[in-house]
């Protein structure tokens, strides 16, 4: 039996969405949240990259939503090897930082990071309890080679979240290779890690990995960057520009038969978009589903403010 591809964007609150996609009643993280999951059954949660967020904020994101629907929560900075600032860790944290480097950013202790762990693992009990917690995604900066180290970092995550489905995303070339791309994908089954396939501009630099179609667990994770080459590695424009990316249906076309084939090789399949300037999100989201309807590959439908279904195929 296929599984049945939730499609979502990654995260909910860009301004872009606030100004145009929101009703002007959705004037409350609350009201933008359950408006959220009347469109959508899953969704990636970005904003704790830069900051972990409170048990609290944890905790009323899962009563909002509706029973089945599921959040994708993707790591903190400090925890896969990203640079952070002393005032991006919890208050409480920020008295273990001992060193810091001339740029101002935080030269992490084994102690520090293991509390950081701690924290975040913590922080997401709310969602554990409800049954609303996908995977945790671990997205490794481009400076991170494979080797030795890396797998340290990674083996350390897999440690401190025991329990949590880590979504493991590349964001160096090297890494998924042809002569390399084994041994990378046989070491993710082995520690029981999901790879994350990517959908990104055809750009002859090292900070972007190839799209390869392949799966490591029971789960499928398709992240959708966009393909705006000439904005991926432009500087001081932010992420709205390096993921400005409205996908044409000839694009999207493209991904139906490998996510009916990802559908067929697992439990759990996911469509998440990253293109987070104006309404493309849910632009996106919304063509790539219609186009997955009409070519009966099983896919969740709107929920709607009752209750969710499914197309059926």
């Amino acid at each position: 039996m296929s599984a049945t591809i939730r499609v979502g964007t990654c995260a909910w609150v860009e301004k872009g969405l606030i100004a145009d996609w929101y009703p002007s009643t959705a004037t409350t993280a609350e009201a933008r949240l359950r408006f959220y999951a009347e469109h959508y059954d899953t969704v990636e949660v970005d904003s704790s990259y830069y900051a972990i967020p409170a048990e609290r904020t944890v905790y009323n994101w899962g009563q909002r939503t509706p029973p089945g629907f599921v959040f994708h929560i993707k790591a903190f900075g400090l925890m896969t090897g990203h640079r952070v600032r002393p005032e991006q860790l919890p208050a409480d944290l920020r008295t273990l930082v001992d060193e810091v480097t001339p740029q101002g950013y935080v030269v992490p202790s084994e102690a520090l990071r293991d509390r950081v762990f701690a924290r975040f693992r913590r922080t997401l009990d709310p969602l554990r309890a409800e049954g609303k917690l996908g995977g945790v995604l671990f997205q490794l900066p481009p400076s991170a080679i494979p080797g030795r180290h890396a797998w340290e970092v990674i083996d350390h995550a897999r440690a401190a979240l025991p329990d949590d489905e880590l979504l493991i995303e590349f964001r160096q070339h090297d890494w998924l290779a042809p002569d390399l791309q084994d041994e990378t994908f046989s070491s993710l089954r082995e520690r029981n890690l999901t790879y994350v396939v990517v959908d990104a501009p055809k750009v002859h630099t090292a900070n972007v990995a190839q799209t390869v179609i392949a799966t490591t667990s029971d789960t499928a994770y398709v992240r959708f960057h966009g393909r705006n080459a000439a904005t991926w590695n432009s500087r001081g424009e932010g992420a709205s520009s390096r993921f400005d990316h409205l996908y044409s249906d000839a694009e999207l076309g493209e991904w139906i038969e490998p996510l009916r084939q990802l559908s067929r090789a697992t439990t759990k399949a996911y469509a998440m978009f990253n293109t987070n300037a104006d309404t493309q999100g849910p632009d996106n989201a919304d063509r790539l589903r219609q186009l997955l309807h009409d070519a009966h590959v099983p896919v969740s439908t709107a929920p709607g403010p009752a209750q969710g279904e499914l197309f059926h195929v």
